[in-house]
C-alpha cells in the first residue's frame, strides 16, 4: 500500500472522507451493539433514579419509553443519508452552518459532550469503591476515586485508539452480556421487593409542583437525555453496510435499549425507596442491599465494563465530530487530548454534582441543530446535496458562506436557544417560563423552534442564500453507485480526495 493509499484509508476510517461500501464494517447487529454499548453506561441508572423521584411506577415507564422513542425516531431520520453516502452528518451540516460554523459548534458540542464521560468515570470509581467495601476492602475515596476514574478514561482511550474495528468486536461481547445482566437485574429487583409495593410508591412533590409539572419535568429529563447525545448518534451510521441497518441499528439502540436501562435504574431506585426510604442510583449499592453482596458482583458488568466501553465509543464519535470541523488535526491527537480533558473533569467532579442541569444545557445546544437538519434534509433541500461543495472542492463554492459561517443557520441556533430560555424553560435554573413547557418540554420546544425558524427563513428572500447549491447538485437519488452521486468519483478523481481532506 502506497503512502497515499494508506493516508486515504486512515482518513476514511478515522476522518471525514466518504466511506465506500467496501470499507464499511458494520452489519445491523454490529451497529446496534456498538450504539447500545455507547448508550448504556451507569448514567442510565442516574437518569432512572432522577425520573423515579417525580413519578409513580406506571407513569415512569410511560415517560421514559414514549418520549425517548418519539424523539429518537424523528431525530435519526437523516441517518439514512449518512448511510447511503458514507458520510458523517456533520458534513451535511456544512451546508447548514458553514465550514467555520461546523468547526466552532462541533468543538463546543464535543467539549460539552465529554462531560458525559466524566460522569461515567466518576460513577465507575464510586461503584468500584463501594464494591470493594462489600468484600471488606476499604479504599480511601479521596485517594482512589480520582485514580479509578482516570483508569476508566485510560482504558476507554485504548479502545478508541483502536478505531471502529476494535469498538465493534468489544461491543459484540460486551453489550450481549450487558443486555442479559440488565434483564437479570430487573427480575432480581421484582423478586426482592414485591411489584405491588413498587407500584404503590407515591412521589413526594414540592408544595408548588403539580402532577403535570412533575411529569413534564421528568419528560424534560428524558428528552434532554435523548438530545444531549443526539449529534453523537450521527457518526457511527456511516460505518453501516445498508440504509435499513444504519437507521434501525441506531434508533433501536437509542430509542429502546437505552430507555430500558434507564427504566431498570428507575425500578431499582423505587425498590430501594421501598426498603430504605431513599432513592439510590448506584447499582452496586442497590444490588447489594436488595439481593445480597454476592449479586453486587453483577455491577462489575453493569459498571466496569459498561463505562469502559462507553468511554471508548464516546471518545471515537466525539473526536470524529471535531474532525468534521477541523479535518487536518490527527485523530489520535484528538483522542489523547480528550483523555486529558475528561480525566481533568473526573478529578474535578463538578459535572456529576449538577447532572440534571448539565444534560439540559448539553441538549439545548444540540436540539436546534437536530431540528434544523431534519427540516433541511426533508423539506428545504429535499434530500439533495452537492457533495463536492460539502468538501469545498475547487470550483464548487455553494457552501462557502459569509466568512465561513451560514448566517441563517447560526442565527437560527442562537435565536432558538434564546427564545426557549427566555420564554419557555431555563435549564440553568430549572424554572418553567411558559405553559408551552407542559406541552413540548424545554428541549423539545428548542428543537421545534430551531427547525421552524429555519423553515420560515427558507420562505423568505433568504432562500437564495440558503440554497445556492441548486445548480451544483450531485446527489439526486440512487445511491453510492449512481454515476451522479458516487463518492467513488471523489475518491478516484485526480486531486479530489486531497482537496477534500485538506479543507483547512
Amino acid at each position: 500500500m502506497t503512502d497515499r493509499e494508506s493516508y486515504i484509508r486512515q482518513e476514511t476510517v478515522t476522518g471525514v472522507v466518504p466511506m465506500l461500501k467496501g470499507d464499511r464494517q458494520y452489519s445491523f447487529l454490529d451497529l446496534f451493539l456498538s450504539t447500545s454499548g455507547f448508550a448504556i453506561a451507569t448514567w442510565c441508572y442516574t437518569q432512572g433514579a432522577y425520573v423515579a423521584q417525580y413519578l409513580s411506577f406506571s407513569r415512569m415507564l410511560i415517560n421514559i419509553f414514549c418520549f425517548n422513542i418519539v424523539w429518537v425516531f424523528i431525530e435519526c431520520l437523516p441517518v439514512i443519508f449518512a448511510t447511503r453516502y458514507g458520510i458523517d452528518l456533520w458534513i451535511w451540516l456544512r451546508s447548514v452552518l458553514g465550514r467555520r460554523g461546523v468547526a466552532v459548534l462541533s468543538t463546543i458540542i464535543s467539549v460539552a459532550n465529554f462531560g458525559w464521560y466524566a460522569v461515567a468515570a466518576s460513577l465507575f470509581s464510586s461503584s468500584m469503591i463501594n464494591l470493594a467495601a462489600k468484600f471488606g476492602l476499604v479504599l480511601n475515596a479521596a485517594v482512589w476515586s480520582p485514580v479509578l476514574g482516570c483508569l476508566c478514561v485510560v482504558l476507554g482511550t485504548l479502545i478508541a485508539l483502536g478505531g471502529p474495528n476494535v469498538i465493534k468486536w468489544t461491543n459484540r461481547f460486551l453489550v450481549t452480556a450487558l443486555l442479559a445482566v440488565g434483564v437479570v437485574v430487573v427480575v432480581l429487583c421484582f423478586t426482592a421487593v414485591p411489584l405491588r409495593e413498587i407500584v404503590a410508591v407515591k412521589p413526594v412533590l414540592d408544595a408548588d409542583m403539580t402532577p403535570l409539572q412533575a411529569f413534564m419535568i421528568s419528560a424534560e429529563g428524558n428528552v434532554a437525555f435523548a438530545f444531549s447525545w443526539s449529534t453523537q448518534a450521527l457518526v457511527l451510521p456511516r460505518l453501516a453496510k445498508t440504509e435499513r441497518g444504519g437507521y434501525w441499528g441506531t434508533t433501536l439502540a437509542y430509542g429502546v435499549v437505552a430507555p430500558f436501562f434507564v427504566a431498570a435504574g428507575g425500578v431499582m431506585a423505587l425498590a430501594m425507596f421501598v426498603r430504605t426510604g431513599v432513592y439510590e442510583s448506584d447499582p452496586t449499592n442497590m444490588l447489594s442491599y436488595l439481593c445480597g453482596s454476592g449479586f453486587a458482583l453483577l455491577s462489575l458488568l453493569l459498571v466496569a465494563f459498561a463505562n469502559v466501553g462507553t468511554q471508548g465509543t464516546g471518545s471515537y464519535v466525539n473526536c470524529m465530530i471535531v474532525k468534521s470541523g477541523m479535518p487536518k488535526v490527527s485523530y489520535k491527537v484528538l483522542v489523547l487530548i480528550a483523555m486529558v480533558y475528561v480525566s481533568a473533569l473526573t478529578v474535578w467532579g463538578g459535572v456529576e454534582e449538577h447532572f440534571g442541569a448539565f444534560i439540559s444545557i448539553a441538549a439545548f445546544i444540540q436540539a436546534p441543530i437536530i431540528g434544523m437538519i431534519v427540516v433541511d434534509y426533508l423539506v428545504v433541500k429535499k434530500r439533495k446535496l452537492s457533495l463536492k461543495a460539502a468538501y469545498f472542492i475547487e470550483g464548487h463554492d455553494a457552501y462557502r458562506f459569509t466568512g465561513g459561517f451560514n448566517l441563517v443557520g447560526i442565527g437560527c441556533v442562537i435565536l432558538s436557544c434564546l427564545i426557549t430560555i427566555l420564554f419557555v424553560y431555563n435549564p440553568l435554573t430549572g424554572s418553567i417560563q411558559s405553559p408551552l413547557f407542559l406541552i413540548f418540554t424545554g428541549s423539545g420546544f428548542d428543537a421545534i423552534c430551531g427547525g421552524l425558524l429555519y423553515w420560515l427563513a427558507s420562505l423568505t428572500p433568504l432562500k437564495k442564500y440558503m440554497l445556492r447549491d441548486r445548480d451544483d447538485l450531485e446527489i439526486v437519488g440512487g445511491g453510492p453507485s449512481d454515476p451522479k452521486t458516487s463518492p467513488v468519483q471523489m475518491r478516484s478523481a485526480p486531486g479530489t480526495f486531497c482537496a477534500a481532506a485538506d479543507i483547512f
